[in-house]
């Protein structure tokens, strides 16, 4: 299903910002030195399974709950 790496990104900035852009931008810094750049990915960019456990361990680090597929 590509776009899985995008649709997680933006649930994890949406949920952990709460509408807060400085936490929208701390959460994107977050991500960049973690290595995921969320600006390269689209909803029809690949989706590589080590990115998609890289943030849903982000995820669970930062408090965020995401949906079981």
């Amino acid at each position: 299903m590509p776009g899985k790496i995008k649709q997680l990104i933006d649930t994890i900035i949406t949920d952990r910002a709460n509408g807060n852009k400085l936490v929208i931008h701390l959460t994107r810094a977050k991500l960049m030195l973690k290595g995921i750049d969320p600006d390269i990915y689209s909803e029809t960019s690949e989706d590589y399974p080590n990115v998609i456990r890289q943030l849903k361990s982000l995820a669970q680090e930062i408090g965020v709950t995401l949906k079981s597929d």
